[in-house]
């Protein structure tokens, strides 16, 4: 029998039961993908991290890949963080930043001296197009302008305010017919500089509670609007989460904290 350790993870979480649960599970070498995938999956968390040690004399430290329920991803924020936590607190890791091979290139982690813990991100361009037809169907409200974002495979939508977004109730199985990814919604916010939702129902997440990766394009595109690089975000989902965003040029600098809730065994025959 093998047995593997696994970690779960709240990140971007302020106190218990609140932000984004993660698996993570540090491999000493890597397994099948389908294997892989049938963890994710029986984890049925919105992601499992999967790390393998990196050789001496490597770029980064870490291999870091992420899986929903039903498909491997290209870049997912909060199991990075969540993977981030595990590495400095639990692996006996002796330095404050963590670099990792991925594929959407070169990530980083550092942990700040307030105890947060800030990932180093590609900034993602995006585009305007016409909100699609699937969009409009899951989303009535949705404006008539959308914006694709090529490198992650979403859309996103811009509405008028906080309390729109917070009181979206979209038809997801309309929205699982998106052929790209999911949909980020966002609007200024109350007590923040702005707010977001993120809706997946195509990878097997209906409503991710808080969502790292989205703010890679959120953060350029509300520090254009906006006018200015630092920002603070909330995502505003049941669970909900704060992010410390900052623009820097070709990369985007997302902050938040982690709570760890569970730590055991996968056993395998």
């Amino acid at each position: 029998m093998t047995e593997l350790p696994l970690y779960q993870v709240d990140a971007f979480a302020s106190r218990p039961f609140s932000g984004n649960p993660a698996a993570v599970m540090p491999l000493a070498g890597w397994l099948d993908d389908a294997l892989l995938q049938s963890l994710a999956l029986e984890n049925n968390l919105s992601e499992t991290a999967f790390l393998v040690r990196e050789p001496a004399g490597s770029d980064a430290d870490f291999h870091i890949r992420w899986f929903t329920p039903g498909t491997e991803v290209p870049l997912c924020g909060h199991a990075t963080l969540a993977s981030a936590w595990v590495i400095f607190n639990r692996l006996d890791w002796l330095g404050d930043t963590v670099h990792f091979r991925s594929l959407s290139g070169p990530l980083g982690v550092r942990r700040m001296s307030d105890g947060w813990l800030e990932l180093d991100f590609p900034n993602l361009p995006y585009e305007p197009v016409p909100t699609p037809e699937v969009i409009r169907r899951g989303v009535p409200e949705a404006p008539e302008q959308a914006f694709l974002v090529n490198n992650d495979a979403n859309h996103m939508i811009v509405l008028d305010n906080e309390a729109a977004v917070r009181a979206l109730n979209p038809d997801l199985r309309a929205l699982k017919a998106l052929e790209r990814g999911g949909l980020i919604v966002t609007a200024p916010g109350e007590d923040c500089d702005f707010v977001s939702r993120y809706f997946c129902p195509a990878d097997g997440i209906d409503e991710d509670p808080v969502t790292g990766s989205i703010h890679s394009v959120l953060t350029p595109y509300w520090a254009e609007r906006l006018g200015r690089d630092r920002l603070v975000a909330r995502q505003v989902s049941a669970r909900g989460g704060e992010l410390r965003c900052e623009l820097d040029g070709d990369r985007v600098r997302i902050a938040g904290q982690a709570i760890p809730f569970l730590t055991g065994t996968v056993q395998l025959p």
